[in-house]
């Protein structure tokens, strides 16, 4: 009975570091996962790319990047036509921490967008001096 419980235990951690590492976007993911400082040079430097902020209306209006388009997470698969104009573009995908932006790049990812997720989300990008409006 303890081998079941011991081999019960070590397939649940493996179980419990898959799932962690999947919502981080670490394994599994077919799109690229970018720090900060390069979202915002992107941002600066290449006319090929668009801004989309997945967190709450709340959250948006606390404070968001420029030019962001606004597509909160959880609406994402019915308004996916909102980003037609950015199919043929690279869209930086944020939300507060890098979790929400996981899933949204998934989800334009398989409906054939190429999204680039920021790690650590509007946390990172404030840190790296990104200019936040109202």
């Amino acid at each position: 009975m303890k081998r079941v419980t011991n081999i019960l235990y070590w397939v649940a951690m493996v179980g419990l570091v898959f799932w962690f590492a999947y919502t981080k976007g670490w394994i599994l993911a077919n799109f690229e996962s970018i720090d900060a400082k390069t979202a915002l040079t992107l941002l600066e430097n290449d006319n090929n790319v668009s801004l989309l902020d997945v967190r709450t209306i709340e959250e948006y209006k606390e404070g968001h990047l420029r030019d962001a388009k606004l597509i909160p997470l959880q609406t994402l698969p019915n308004n996916l036509h909102m980003l037609k104009a950015d199919k043929n573009k690279k869209i930086i995908v944020y939300c507060r921490s890098g979790s929400r932006s996981v899933v949204a790049s998934r989800i334009l990812e398989k409906n054939g967008f190429t999204p680039l997720n920021v790690k650590g989300g509007v946390i990172q990008l404030i840190s790296a001096k990104a200019e936040i409006v109202k």
